[in-house]
């Protein structure tokens, strides 16, 4: 076992139950909420959460990342079930792909693009910050849906 799963996987896995905490709240109609304005509905929000860690994933796997991917499936923004396994799926990939570095791959430096690199352990630390990010986003869209936050969002992050 490497130090970045040692160290940091509970971590993720933690943020992560609070993303699914977060979707077992939900309905399909909720996904569909948008506050207005040029904002995207919760649906599409989610999305883009799950388009993001793909993006990290694929980092983990190539020591490069882009945010170029757009998950095209039909539907999938307006089903909270589609959403949830898909996320499942994408962290059993993250979790599979960190856990097969070795200590030396720990060390690696993923490119980010722009002349910006960060070593993998740094990587995932980038990545709680994007969960961290989404909650906060989520929050905004909860309070102008007159929902409150679910119950671990509410006392981890808030």
């Amino acid at each position: 076992m490497n130090s970045v799963i040692e160290q940091k996987w509970s971590w993720v896995e933690g943020s992560n139950q609070l993303r699914d905490e977060l979707m077992n709240s939900l309905s399909d109609a909720d996904l569909a909420f948008t506050p207005g304005g040029q904002n995207i509905s919760l649906g599409a929000l989610c999305r883009e959460m799950g388009e993001v860690q793909h993006s990290y994933n694929e980092s983990f796997r190539t020591f490069s990342q882009s945010f170029d991917y757009r998950n095209t499936e039909p539907g999938l923004d307006g089903s909270v079930a589609r959403l949830r396994a898909w996320y499942q799926a994408l962290d059993a990939d993250m979790k599979t792909l960190l856990s097969a570095m070795s200590e030396e791959d720990t060390h690696k430096m993923i490119d980010r693009g722009g002349g910006f690199a960060l070593p993998v352990s740094l990587q995932v630390d980038v990545y709680l910050q994007a969960l961290l990010i989404f909650f906060g986003k989520v929050s905004v869209f909860l309070k102008a849906m007159n929902r409150p936050l679910p119950k671990q969002m509410a006392e981890w992050i808030w």
